[in-house]
């Protein structure tokens, strides 16, 4: 098992916008291609507040590229995050990390 630790650092106050986004609309597209997310955070005390952390759970980087390649490519996507940026852009950059638990992690 591996997960992608996706950051989603924001344009100031749009962090709401993604949210909302996640919750209403990005979650269920997920369901429909099988990406399984492992959680969620936003930033209590750091160097921002304005960022959206989350990991995401792959049995591969293989089955990553399939389904994450697929998610980007679906028209119903592609549509609603244009619905949701007519008033701006929300994510003013994204980093990405791929992570794998050591022998002694309590998440495998």
């Amino acid at each position: 098992m591996i997960y992608e630790l996706r950051i989603y650092h924001c344009v100031p106050g749009r962090l709401p916008a993604l949210m909302k986004r996640f919750e209403t609309i990005t979650l269920g597209i997920w369901e429909k291609h099988g990406i399984r997310q492992a959680g969620f955070w936003t930033t209590l005390i750091g160097e921002s507040n304005q960022t959206l952390q989350y990991l995401v759970q792959w049995e591969s980087l293989a089955e990553r590229e399939t389904k994450w390649n697929a998610f980007m490519a679906d028209p119903e996507w592609i549509a609603k995050r244009a619905e949701t940026e007519r008033d701006g852009a929300i994510v003013a950059k994204v980093s990405n990390s791929f992570l794998q638990p050591t022998g002694f992690s309590s998440v495998k």
